[in-house]
Order: structure tokens, then sequence, then C-alpha cells
């Protein structure tokens, strides 16, 4: 039996997504340290939404789509609350691209980059607790 590239893609997300639900894996992380950048596009997003710069929304390699993450700006001590609707970043260092208006409440929109933790928010938009460095 072969399947063709769209069924083999959904069973992949499907275990993925089983494999996150159980909390298994290191790519799945509750927290994550590292660098955020931030893009303005207005294409379509790997979830197939179109891209809003002004929306609360970041790109994540590995989180299901509609994960609520907090981003903490380690620089300055802002916070905020976005939802993955995306994929990346593919820059070696960098943990999550977020929508301009995120980066513009973090405050490094004219930095382009800064160093963050990311949380996985759980249903009662509690997010895990970590300490980067």
């Amino acid at each position: 039996m072969t399947l063709s590239i769209g069924a083999q893609r959904a069973i992949a997300t499907a275990v993925l997504m089983v494999v996150f639900v159980a909390g298994a894996g290191p790519a799945f992380a509750k927290t994550q340290c590292g660098k955020a950048s931030w893009y303005a596009m207005h294409s379509r997003t790997a979830s197939g939404e179109r891209a809003n710069p002004s929306a609360m929304v970041a790109a994540h390699r590995s989180l299901p789509f509609g994960t609520m993450v907090k981003v903490e700006n380690l620089n300055n001590g802002r916070s905020v609350v976005v939802r993955i609707n995306d994929r990346g970043p593919f820059v070696r260092g960098r943990v999550i691209d977020l929508s301009k208006r995120a980066a513009n409440e973090l405050g490094f929109v004219s930095r382009g980059v800064t160093s963050v933790r990311v949380s996985v928010m759980d249903k009662k938009g509690t997010a895990a607790a970590a300490v980067c460095g």
C-alpha cells in the first residue's frame, strides 16, 4: 500500500502531536532560551492562514500550530503571549520568529534580534518556569 505525500504528512503531524501531548522528546521542551527575531509578511503562513504583522503570532520549528507561548525579552523584562501559526526560524541559534507587533511590544524592533525565554502555556494560562543561562 502506497500513501500519498499528503497522507504521509498528515500521519507524521499526528504522531508529532501525540509525542508533544505526551511530553516526550527534547524537541518539545516546555521552555527554550535563545534568540528571537521578527518578520512582517503578508503571504500565507505554514498553517495556511494569511500572515498579519499586527497579530500576536509567531513561527516555531516544532510546536504545534495553535500553541500559546509566553515570550520574555531577557534584556528588558518585557513579555508577551503569542500563538504559533507558522514554521521557522531557520537561522541557527534562533528559537522563535515573532510578528512585528509582538517584537514591538517586547521592545526590540529596531535591534532586530534579542535574547528570549519561550515558555509553553498550559490550559490554565500558566507558563512553564525555567531559568536561562
